[in-house]
């Protein structure tokens, strides 16, 4: 199976938003059985689930 194509994003965020982050990544590591999880697998799934709940609010507003 073909790999997806990754691109790098460089972002400045506030420091209090990075502690936000390491505590959910930490909460992803805890939580999941996976292996090792990573900053951007985190903001994958966050990014993902997000658009998710735009798409079915976006149909019900029509």
């Amino acid at each position: 199976m073909k790999e997806p194509q990754r691109i790098q994003l460089n972002v400045r965020v506030t420091k209090d938003t990075a502690d936000k982050l390491d505590e959910i990544v930490d909460y992803y590591q805890e939580n999941t059985k996976i292996g090792r999880i990573y900053k951007g697998d985190v903001l994958t799934d966050i990014i993902e689930k997000s658009y998710d709940i735009m798409q079915k609010q976006k149909r019900l507003n029509r």
